[in-house]
């Protein structure tokens, strides 16, 4: 498989439904002969504003399914799917609820959750859910996140709105105008094939709050030294924050998410996976 150009040959489109109704566009990359016989499956959540139709998400897939299956849906309220974004609140993390479900159900055995950005704070919040499909078991599961954010840091204006408010960096800022300002939400956003739900009343409990309660559950933290979007300080705070079974990487060059995700990275996490989890 060529690094500049991975193959996602023999992919299959599905769909997963939610346990709240909202049925999503799905895509399962099936692991290649060299992920071996019993390999893991990758539960991919995107970014915000990503899809599973994005050239980037298609190179991140094609990558990883050298080391097992590969599992990605449109989130709520993004390209295919139905319903409306809460971005990255409980309903998000009921959808990858759902997709470990469809996972488990199709015959997986270990399960690694990985997740982009916003996808990111959503897996790490997943593990601590109560309705997950992997309480009970022994762990067979891992989570990562890759270029997330603590969300628990912001200005003051934004401390009585939950601490989820991040504007550290221009791109956030723009983020939260697309979120915010009337002609973001119904002008931009259908741009992107992005359908938003109201604004929180109470914004859910944060990955910085959840993250110290995943152990024993081994959890990777990567995270970019050209992050634009999100400072080291942000991955900083989750380490301080988090368990014993957690490894964090700080990888030079990397910038955000799965547009900034090279194949030695994807790589190197498909080998920690594999080394981390079996069946």
């Amino acid at each position: 498989m060529s690094r500049s150009s991975p193959s996602v040959t023999g992919s299959r489109s599905v769909t997963v439904d939610s346990d709240d109704g909202v049925r999503m566009a799905g895509l399962v990359v099936p692991a290649a002969p060299e992920a071996g016989p019993r390999p893991p499956t990758f539960v991919v959540v995107h970014g915000f504003t990503g899809s599973i139709t994005r050239p980037s998400f298609r190179r991140l897939a094609g990558w990883l399914c050298r080391f097992g299956e590969v599992r990605g849906h449109d989130a709520r309220g993004h390209g295919r799917s139905g319903g409306r974004s809460t971005v990255g609140g409980d309903p998000e993390v009921r959808d990858v609820n759902a997709a470990v479900a469809a996972a488990r159900a199709d015959g997986a055995r270990a399960v690694a959750t990985l997740g982009m950005s916003l996808g990111g704070g959503v897996v790490l919040r997943q593990q601590k859910d109560p309705a997950a499909p992997h309480r009970g078991r022994s762990p067979s599961s891992s989570s990562l996140a890759s270029s997330g954010r603590a969300s628990r840091r912001g200005r003051r204006r934004d401390l009585h709105r939950g601490r989820w408010y991040i504007r550290d960096t221009p791109p956030m800022r723009r983020v939260h105008w697309l979120l915010e300002a009337p002609l973001g939400r119904r002008v931009v956003a259908p741009l992107f094939r992005l359908r938003l739900d109201d604004p929180w009343v109470v914004p859910p409990e944060s990955p910085l709050a959840v993250v110290g309660r995943i152990t024993p559950t081994p959890l990777l933290l990567v995270h970019g030294d050209r992050d634009t979007y999100f400072p080291l300080e942000h991955l900083r705070a989750l380490v301080r924050a988090a368990g014993p079974t957690t490894t964090a990487w700080v990888v030079p060059g990397f910038g955000h998410a799965e547009s900034g995700a090279t194949a030695p990275l994807v790589e190197r996490i498909g080998r920690w996976v594999s080394a981390t989890i079996g069946p």
